[in-house]
């Protein structure tokens, strides 16, 4: 690259614009250590993910210099191959990050906790109206207490059932 004998080069400005962006949740760890978090409920996006995930990861560790997991977690069910890319490579520079796609996970470990509640909705299930159903069930008992906290997580597994189930059935 350096030896070549080409004479067409241009000089590019060396200032770097950097646009603002905002990461989806950002969690520092007790270990000093922060947890990223993106949501996703569709593959495609521009700049394309995996670019958007370095670009993140570059931007936090400028700002905190500490160790960085990235997650993404698809919401919404697809066939697309992209959700399967858990890394952006280009020339030297390979950057990777971890993928969940909700629709493969058990819902078990995410029933007990009602601030995973909304997430429980759209995991892996043969019975996914029983699932729903479930997490409704959740919601009403006792387990939240403040009826604030509860208005809340109702509205989020609202919105994120809508991803997979009609409008009618969620009510």
């Amino acid at each position: 690259m350096l030896n070549s004998p080409e004479t067409n080069i241009q000089v590019l400005p060396t200032e770097l614009s950097v646009e603002p962006i905002r990461s989806d949740a950002l969690f520092q760890l007790p270990d000093g250590s922060i947890l990223h978090l993106e949501f996703q409920t569709v593959p495609k996006s521009k700049p394309s993910l995996p670019m958007r995930m370095l670009d993140y990861w570059l931007r936090i560790y400028r700002k905190y210099e500490c160790p960085i997991a990235q997650v993404v977690i698809f919401l919404k069910q697809t066939d697309s191959p992209a959700v399967y890319i858990n890394e952006f490579a280009v020339g030297n520079t390979i950057h990777e990050y971890i993928i969940i796609r909700l629709w493969e996970q058990d819902p078990e470990p995410l029933l007990p906790n009602p601030a995973l509640l909304p997430l429980a909705v759209l995991a892996s299930t043969d019975a996914p109206t029983a699932l729903l159903e479930q997490v409704a069930i959740e919601i009403e008992i006792d387990k939240i207490e403040e009826p604030e906290q509860q208005q809340n997580i109702t509205a989020c597994v609202e919105m994120l059932a809508a991803l997979k189930f009609d409008q009618q059935l969620i009510r």
